[in-house]
């Protein structure tokens, strides 16, 4: 059997504990902010970066993983003695790093052609953000850790993987507007009316699936889209951002419909909190078949 290693980036917001559990490895995704360039996950923990937001009361910047660095990884892999590496990794519809790794594959089997053969790199556009795709790599990793096969693997994720969806609502708008990555809530003037949009990330694509008006009806609605969208009997996991007091009530409400709870819950890093704004609370899940 193969020695097989499953990568994934920190845009998937897996947590520490959950990274060592299922041994994920985490490629840290460069941001800047005010004059300064962090890696996330190294240079600050979530609650860190929450701090840096208020610091510097701008929109951060994130960077993209290159082809450059794909190709290191992929020999760095190559010389641990890994016949596959399978990596799931941030929505192409909202960064060229999946691309990248795609385009990497070539360049270093040409630059180290005593590889081919010895390495194979399965990668997949994970299509989605947080836990959308964090969810499937901790599964892929706990099958490792199972003893399946790369196909197994492999097959499972292309399954699951366009089935992930997210319903998440924004207590605020500051940085949703600013950052042009959720466009539909930039036409909204909800914090000055009240009105707060329900999100839904599915396909590649950020839109806008409901709003309503006041922070206490958000997660009532949220949960509502849902559970109305999701596979019956279904694993499902919870996200929220610096508001994790929020929590406990979507915890509670998902787990009055559904007669169960999260198998596990994503704080926003970085990446997602520099467009959606350090104030959320969602639920992730894979559609009905």
């Amino acid at each position: 059997m193969g020695k097989i290693r499953i990568i994934t980036d920190s845009v998937s917001d897996i947590s520490y504990e959950l990274e060592k559990k299922y041994d994920v490895d985490i490629i840290p995704f460069p941001v800047v902010i005010g004059d300064k360039s962090y890696m996330s996950r190294i240079d600050f923990d979530n609650d860190g970066f929450y701090r840096l937001m208020e610091q510097y009361d701008e929109i951060p910047k994130t960077s993209q993983i290159t082809s450059f660095q794909f190709e290191e990884l992929y020999y760095e892999y190559y010389e641990k003695g890994y016949s596959d590496i399978v990596l799931i990794l941030i929505n192409s519809g909202g960064s060229a790093t999946y691309n990248n790794s795609v385009m990497a594959i070539d360049s270093f089997f040409e630059e180290h052609p005593e590889c081919e053969g010895k390495i194979s790199i399965h990668t997949f556009d994970g299509g989605n953000y947080s836990g959308g795709y964090g969810h499937p790599a901790l599964v892929a990793g706990q099958m490792v850790q199972e003893g399946a096969n790369v196909d197994d693997i492999t097959a499972y994720l292309a399954d699951e993987i366009p089935r992930r969806r997210i319903y998440f609502g924004m207590y605020s708008l500051k940085y949703a507007g600013k950052s042009g990555r959720i466009p539909s809530a930039a036409a909204f003037v909800g914090d000055k009316l009240g009105i707060k949009p329900i999100m839904k990330i599915w396909d590649h694509e950020i839109t806008t699936a409901s709003k309503c008006r006041g922070d206490k009806k958000l997660v009532a609605k949220v949960v509502d889209l849902a559970v109305k969208d999701m596979e019956p009997g279904s694993d499902y996991q919870l996200v929220c951002g610096k508001n994790v007091e929020n929590l406990d009530e979507i915890q509670k409400k998902m787990t009055e419909k559904m007669g169960y709870g999260p198998t596990e819950t994503y704080q926003i890093g970085a990446a997602v909190a520099a467009n959606a704004g350090p104030e959320v609370i969602g639920v992730i899940f894979s559609v009905k078949k």
